[in-house]
């Protein structure tokens, strides 16, 4: 598949995947992309996952031809993109590898060897010349990992950007970008908004007509959208105005009381409301949506002088990337020392500029009277 005249994709796509980096559900399986630049001199950006060894290297023979590639540059070290590193500088043994100093390291924790005698080390700025392309290498750390380098071609306006601008999905499934990306982002980039802010700088004294991204598509219109998006996710800013309801419930009465509250939340015009049950629904899916929206609320149970497991892992999520500038109430419920609430604010302490409903609804058992007047309280704040 041509990218341009010049460029050509020899990524794969993976449908055997059901869960990547072992955590998020990916139903429509994964791309791991591939690029090839061919010049006077050719370049080969990044390699593919283990499992794809021979149909990643058929690609790469298909669109080399009679060639021989002159380079191999490694944008991100993380095994889904580099595991063949090794398999294909042992088979074009006059190649070069390009990386940041910092890759090197970690491909020799990897593999043993950082090819010492074959190394291109590049920084900040620094060019590579195939002809009539010339390389521009930008730095990217723990976007999202240390090593990150991400390449212009000045002669294509072309980005390519490494795990920036990816998502979930194979390249042959039809899907909703924003959807999948935003849902890989949050979860995979997600904590590293200042270092994607850092990013956004420097992609904006370039002119770059097309993204082109180690996971899904490549982007070659409408780039103001997709830039506009992720400068929303790494300002840590509502996407959209609404309240997502996120919550537990052991036997249903905190359940009960949460969509009650969306009954009411409606009702009063808010508009965007949704709920999500913790213990069943994708929780990556559920960080997302606490990221999209404008405001939270946390409904769940007393358990063990705590909170409900699957409440705590969900907010372990939000607070391990920055969750912050949201309005956010709770709901707590208990049969005895109902302290719910308290722990749930204590995890959120070192959030910055969350706003406190200053309504709690507490709900001893089963929702009661006081409770449901507590409820109508906290949706009159929500939807001020």
């Amino acid at each position: 598949m041509f990218i341009t005249n010049d460029i050509k994709y020899v990524g794969v796509n993976d449908h055997d995947i059901d869960l990547f980096e072992g955590q998020y559900v990916v139903e429509n399986g994964m791309a791991y992309n591939s690029y090839v630049i061919m010049d006077e001199r050719i370049a080969v950006f990044d390699t593919v996952d283990a499992r794809f060894t021979q149909e990643w290297l058929d690609n790469i023979a298909d669109a080399l031809g009679e060639r021989q590639p002159d380079y191999l540059i490694i944008q991100h070290m993380e095994p889904d993109h580099s595991a063949n590193i090794t398999n294909f500088m042992q088979l074009y043994k006059d190649t070069k590898i390009v990386a940041s100093a910092k890759a090197f390291a970690i491909m020799k924790q990897f593999f043993g060897t950082d090819f010492a005698d074959r190394q291109i080390v590049v920084k900040e700025n620094d060019t590579l010349s195939l002809g009539i392309h010339t390389l521009t290498f930008v730095t990217a750390p723990m976007v999202h990992w240390p090593e990150v380098i991400m390449t212009y071609d000045s002669y294509e306006k072309v980005m390519f950007t490494a795990d920036a601008f990816g998502k979930f999905g194979a390249l042959d499934v039809e899907e909703d970008w924003a959807c999948e990306a935003r849902r890989y982002y949050f979860g995979i980039v997600g904590k590293y908004g200042m270092q994607v802010q850092a990013l956004l700088k420097k992609a904006a004294r370039l002119d770059i007509q097309t993204i082109c991204p180690l996971h899904g598509p490549v982007l070659n219109d409408q780039l103001e959208y997709y830039l506009g998006l992720y400068h929303t996710w790494s300002s840590y800013v509502a996407e959209s105005e609404g309240i997502m309801i996120a919550y537990t419930s052991v036997y249903g009465n905190t359940k009960r009381a949460a969509e009650k509250l969306a009954e009411l939340l409606t009702a009063k015009g808010c508009p965007k409301v949704v709920t999500a049950d913790l213990a069943r629904e994708d929780m990556a899916e559920a960080v997302e949506d606490a990221f999209r929206y404008s405001k939270l609320v946390l409904a769940t149970t007393t358990y063990n002088a705590d909170i409900f497991p699957f409440m705590r892992e969900f907010i372990t999520h939000l607070t391990e990337r920055n969750y912050q500038n949201r309005m956010v109430g709770f709901i707590e419920n208990g049969s005895w020392a109902v302290t719910a609430a308290k722990v749930m604010k204590k995890m959120l302490e070192g959030c910055k500029n969350l706003t406190l409903a200053e309504t709690t609804v507490t709900i001893k058992s089963a929702l009661n009277e006081e409770s449901t007047a507590q409820l109508e309280e906290l949706a009159e704040e929500l939807c001020k």
